[in-house]
């Protein structure tokens, strides 16, 4: 009986709760769209790192990722190769060569790292293949060995597809060694930092220039089968080659996952600053309510109705009002999510500075099922809280002064 007086009191004075409800809807549709452009956001860049960058898995040298220097080749190369093309959680598998050195042109000259590839391989652990703005990825046949750059640091020296560039590097024994290269195709990604510093080349042309009589394997790119536990396969993996260093993407780029962490709590900071401030505007409302009823909760209270149903019925109403906002925006924000989740939202405009920071400029919102129940949570904590004053508020009328009230 209670609930449905609650209720039909929430519209008797039906402009002003609709005000209360599309404050609601408006402040929690904002936010919480606000939160999947975030997780789109985190999502497509921990997904571009992984597919552009390092893959799921790397190993090396334990003391390679210190100065990647190309003296800490992986000794065992061979028995890490059969182990991968053995274990049925891996998907695919490539060994570079790595060294750094520096790109020049008649024009300009860049510090790089010189990726020796298998580009066969390659294309099944990273997607820089399908990256390509111009020529082609390793496909031509010419005296002069190919390389492939990216467009931004082919902006810097100035060069183009069919144009020579010259790689400076030093060869195992500490000589400087240097190349000369045509640029068979150009590719870009949404990290410019990455793309200036990466150019890629066939792994025996590097060999040749860095070792021609060994072999160097600095790292292996691992791509792990759908479902496979990041923690178990490393495991094996540690246990297999003690001596070698096997980290996950997650430990290759440990500031992702800070700023992923972040992200989570600004979103709920977020949502708790909305839920305050609605909060303070339902409690103005509820107690403008309680002073214009204080004759009819007199009357109630004097025919019989006690004070604990007379909390409930205001708190009733605070949480009818709340959860009927916080449902429409919920209902709003997540047509708006559904519809631009697929086709994305292209901040265009600011393409340059979201690829500086490594950021795609076109973001697909994209929020987890359960952000929505411990949203729902929230809205109800927050109507119960906003409900305690006005409730308390009642409670103190007087049934025999309240029933004489004119106001």
């Amino acid at each position: 009986m209670i609930w449905s007086v609650a209720w039909r009191n929430v519209w008797r004075n039906k402009l002003r709760s609709m005000v209360v409800i599309l404050a609601t809807a408006i402040g929690l549709y904002g936010s919480i769209y606000m939160v999947a452009l975030m997780n789109g956001l985190m999502q497509q860049k921990i997904d571009n790192t992984i597919e552009n960058e390092i893959s799921d898995m790397q190993v090396h040298h334990p003391k390679f990722l210190e100065d990647e220097s190309i003296q800490y080749g992986i000794d065992d190369a061979t028995e890490v190769a059969s182990f991968l093309k053995q274990n049925s959680s891996v998907k695919a598998w490539s060994q570079r060569t790595k060294a750094t050195g520096m790109a020049s042109t008649a024009h300009s000259g860049n510090g790089v790292m010189i990726n020796g590839i298998d580009p066969i391989k390659e294309k099944e652990v990273t997607a820089i293949s399908g990256k390509l703005v111009e020529g082609s990825y390793f496909e031509k046949k010419s005296r002069i060995p190919s390389i492939v750059i990216s467009s931004k640091l082919a902006e810097h020296l100035k060069t183009g597809i069919g144009k020579k560039v010259v790689l400076t590097t030093a060869a195992i024994d500490g000589e400087t060694m240097q190349g000369l290269y045509k640029v068979e195709g150009i590719y870009r990604t949404s990290n410019t930092v990455f793309d200036e510093l990466n150019v890629f080349v066939l792994d025996g042309q590097l060999q040749n220039m860095v070792s021609p009589d060994k072999k160097i394997v600095s790292e292996f790119a691992i791509r792990l089968n759908d479902g496979t536990e990041l923690g178990d396969f490393k495991s094996g993996m540690e246990s297999a080659f003690p001596d070698l260093s096997v980290l996950s993407w997650k430990e290759l780029a440990p500031t992702l996952i800070a700023i992923l962490g972040m992200m989570d709590q600004f979103g709920f900071i977020l949502i708790v600053i909305i839920l305050l401030a609605l909060t303070f505007g339902i409690v103005n409302v509820m107690l403008m309510v309680i002073i214009e009823r204080t004759r009819e909760l007199g009357m109630l209270m004097a025919i019989g109705m006690n004070r604990r149903r007379v909390f409930k019925l205001i708190m009733l109403e605070t949480i009818f009002m709340s959860v009927t906002g916080a449902v429409a925006g919920v209902v709003l924000s997540g047509v708006t999510i559904s519809l631009t989740s697929n086709k994305g939202l292209n901040f265009a405009s600011w393409s340059e500075g979201f690829e500086a920071m490594g950021y795609s400029a076109l973001v697909y919102p994209v929020i987890e099922t359960s952000f929505y129940f411990i949203l729902g949570i929230m809205v109800i904590i927050a109507a119960m809280l906003a409900s305690i004053w006005p409730a308390r508020k009642a409670l103190k009328l007087q049934p025999a002064d309240a029933v004489r009230d004119d106001s």
